[in-house]
């Protein structure tokens, strides 16, 4: 592994059940039992499940009638993203007192480059748990996190002592921890992609290294050359500490499935409508229109059409929308309609980026990781 990539500190930080454990802070009378954010019934999901819950199966985007059946006794309760938003900032504020370079990934975790921080410590250990020890001091809420020397490897380990833990990888130990893990645990490994590597009798990182990438290539594609490398630790990425999209979209569910093009044109100019709101938030604009599509049988298609100029108000969104609504007939009745926008002129701005700096190995071998 290169010295100077070696001493980089990355800390990745994941709160518990967010969504649920703020619920179950304001209101105390959900604590310790089983609460599922999000809505029931047929047409609802599960945007996030309490640990409770989890034991019962209850998992995120799962719909709520399968939620209710593994856990009879589930409680919903409707998501207060306003809520969230408030208590993320100020987790997000303890994140700065330490680094600049921070890259949120979303209300509930960022990933934190501490190589040099603002406090001059030298163990991203002891930074982690001091880092979630203000957490809970000043939310009540607990985190979870990960520390090694890259964001592929933080984030693994940030898993491996959840709920309110911690585990440290540094840099020596490196490639024994990912060799002993399931691969299931890679982040970048999903269920379909763990069924076909057990299929072929990839159960461990140990077993994965043993593939060549022309064999990995051959059955994964282009992700590929992802597994290789990440069994070898090799993960460059920089933290980031403005992301900035490359695609901006929103989307609505119907309380009743939609079966005509007339009914579903509203629908479209109301998504529209937040669409351009968040173009202006982040001051961005885009060549290519998307139209998303889900129906009754949950069959997702989707429509898109770029254009040879940058657009990013309502009217041009909903003009182009509809031209691609009515672009085919309807495959059946319809549950959600969506529009998204991509091709942005943010993409050629470079995002202040994190530096490998030199690495101070004198100093680092005298003191823990």
């Amino acid at each position: 592994m290169d010295a100077a990539l070696a001493s980089r500190k990355i800390i990745h930080v994941d709160m518990d059940a967010f969504y649920a454990s703020v619920e179950q802070l304001d209101d105390p009378s959900l604590r310790n039992k089983p609460i599922a954010v999000g809505g029931g019934g047929s047409r609802g999901v599960v945007a996030a499940a309490s640990y409770e819950a989890r034991k019962y199966g209850v998992r995120s985007a799962m719909s709520g009638i399968i939620a209710q059946r593994n856990c009879p006794h589930l409680i919903f309760v409707k998501p207060r993203f306003e809520r969230y938003k408030e208590v993320s900032q100020q987790i997000h504020l303890i994140f700065h007192r330490y680094t600049d370079l921070v890259e949120p990934l979303s209300l509930d975790e960022a990933y934190l480059d501490v190589t040099e921080n603002k406090l001059h410590l030298f163990s991203a250990t002891k930074m982690a748990e001091k880092i979630r020890a203000e957490i809970f001091e000043t939310t009540g809420l607990t985190a979870s996190a990960g520390i090694s020397v890259n964001k592929l490897v933080a984030k693994i380990a940030s898993d491996y002592n959840k709920p309110n833990g911690q585990k440290t990888v540094p840099p020596e130990e490196v490639l024994d921890f990912l060799e002993g893990l399931d691969v299931r645990k890679y982040h970048g490994i999903g269920k379909v992609t763990t069924k076909k590597m057990y299929a072929l009798g990839i159960f461990t990182g140990k077993e994965l290294k043993e593939k060549s990438v022309d064999f990995l290539t051959q059955h994964f594609g282009k992700a590929g050359a992802y597994y290789y490398n990440a069994v070898r630790g090799i993960h460059t990425s920089p933290v980031k500490a403005s992301r900035i999209p490359k695609s901006m979209g929103a989307e609505r569910t119907f309380k009743e499935n939609l079966s005509s093009e007339l009914f579903l044109e509203e629908k479209i100019k109301a998504v529209a409508d937040e669409l351009e709101k968040r173009i202006n938030r982040n001051k961005a604009s885009g060549k290519t229109i998307t139209l998303k599509i889900k129906y009754s049988d949950f069959v997702i298609q989707t429509r898109s059409k770029t254009l040879p100029f940058f657009i990013s108000d309502k009217s041009m969104i909903i003009e182009h929308a509809l031209q691609l609504l009515y672009q085919e007939k309807l495959q059946n009745s319809v549950r959600l309609i969506g529009v998204s926008i991509s091709n942005l002129n943010t993409e050629d701005k470079k995002s202040k980026s994190s530096k490998a700096p030199k690495p101070k190995l004198q100093v680092q071998l005298e003191i823990p990781f």
